[in-house]
């Protein structure tokens, strides 16, 4: 997506996206380290989230261990309605 305001691409279904990313540590495999990553994502194929995890897999030492990840639209079209009115104040 080109440079859009957080509204505009809420407006077009992205809604905040969080992963809870656990991974093992390259030297110590038994050991599990945390990473949270947050995002304007689309539901349910999750484009952006899962293009992270790509690049992770490909590219960082850390073994994925497991992703939980939550998912809310925080505004839609539907929210938005015209008003006819106008306040004048002093």
């Amino acid at each position: 997506m080109q440079n859009s305001s957080d509204l505009e691409r809420q407006l077009n279904g992205y809604g905040l996206t969080t992963a809870h990313i656990l991974y093992r540590m390259p030297d110590f495999e038994c050991l599990l380290q945390t990473y949270i990553w947050q995002d304007y994502d689309i539901a349910p194929d999750f484009p952006e989230m899962r293009k992270f995890l790509d690049y992770w897999q490909a590219n960082l030492e850390g073994a994925l261990h497991s992703v939980r990840y939550s998912h809310r639209a925080l505004i839609g079209p539907s929210e938005w309605r015209r008003v006819d009115g106008e306040f004048m104040l002093n």
